[in-house]
């Protein structure tokens, strides 16, 4: 497996990281965690609480992103070496991003978030390019 790939299996599993945090928060804000209409008692959540939440719900559109970035980037041959520099790049970008959005820091939210796209969009490019 390339590290391209191991990257996108980190990326695939990360809301879940986010998604213990708001459990978490579930249990704290609210005093128990209610299976049976889970959305209905997020809504409810403030603070690190919410942020834990939108963190979650993030990290599964950035799964959307970088999964064709990837797999297009592998598919087209694009150079390996450079692939994964942009995938690793892409997975500390998200992995701040989980952190300070839980975090509540909203400008490095915004900029984590942002180096994660241009590493996704850098894949593209290397596909674009090829094996040239």
């Amino acid at each position: 497996m390339t590290t391209p790939f191991y990257c996108l299996a980190i990326v695939v599993f990360l809301p879940y990281v986010w998604g213990f945090f708001a459990v978490r928060e579930r249990k704290l804000q609210l005093g128990a965690v209610d299976n049976k209409t889970p959305r209905a008692q997020q809504a409810q959540l403030t603070g690190r609480g919410a942020w834990a939440v939108g963190a979650h719900q993030n990290a599964f559109e950035a799964v959307a992103v970088f999964a064709p970035a990837v797999l297009v980037a592998h598919l087209a041959g694009a150079d390996p070496v450079w692939s994964a520099r942009w995938s690793v790049l892409f997975v500390i970008a998200r992995v701040f991003h989980g952190v300070f959005y839980v975090g509540g820091v909203d400008l490095l939210r915004s900029l984590s978030f942002g180096v994660g796209i241009v590493a996704a969009v850098a894949l593209f490019v290397l596909a674009g390019r090829g094996g040239a």
